[in-house]
């Protein structure tokens, strides 16, 4: 049975690299991490420093976690194309540790409009959690769910609820900065 399985998935993914739709969305996913990083690196850099406190420290941790979901992203696709050339094995892309999947919320930039930060910037905060859900997609479609391997994170949790509530309005830690001081 996990031989049919692990059969089935490789056939998934060679029609997919082997596809069009790979094509498009290596290009793509390429793309978007070369203009989000030449916007981080230019304009990004001129329009933090301009910043309010408040939007500055979103904009500092949110471009950190825009970095990492885009290298996953970028790392997932290129490690798909190995595939495709034959210089990785289906079986290996398979492991639990080539796999991609969301473990925390998205970041939300509509719920950001209005709220001082760069509309260049959420927009590039939209497009890269679009790719990095797609990828998740597909990385569930090729190789199946992952499987737990231990308990829950208690601490991981709850400190991703308290992401969702300060992204969301619903808690903002400043203000428990500024009370504290």
């Amino acid at each position: 049975m996990a031989a049919e399985q692990s059969q089935d998935g490789g056939e998934r993914a060679g029609a997919f690299t082997d596809g069009k739709l790979f094509d498009t969305v290596f290009s793509r996913g390429m793309a978007l991490v070369e203009e989000t990083a030449t916007y981080l690196d230019g304009p990004g850099r001129d329009h933090a420093k301009a910043l309010a406190r408040e939007p500055g420290l979103t904009y500092a941790a949110w471009s950190m976690e825009l970095t990492t979901r885009l290298m996953q992203s970028a790392s997932w696709l290129v490690m798909q194309k190995a595939v495709r050339d034959g210089e990785m094995r289906r079986e290996d892309a398979a492991a639990k540790k080539y796999r991609i999947r969301r473990d925390e919320p998205a970041l939300d930039a509509r719920a950001q409009e209005g709220r001082g930060l760069p509309a260049r910037f959420l927009d590039l905060v939209e497009k890269s959690e679009a790719l990095f859900e797609q990828i998740c997609r597909l990385d569930m479609a090729l190789y199946g769910p992952q499987t737990a391997t231990g308990p829950a994170n208690p601490v991981s949790d709850q400190m991703a609820q308290l992401q969702k509530a300060a992204e969301t309005g619903a808690f903002d830690p400043l203000m428990v900065w500024h009370r504290s001081r």
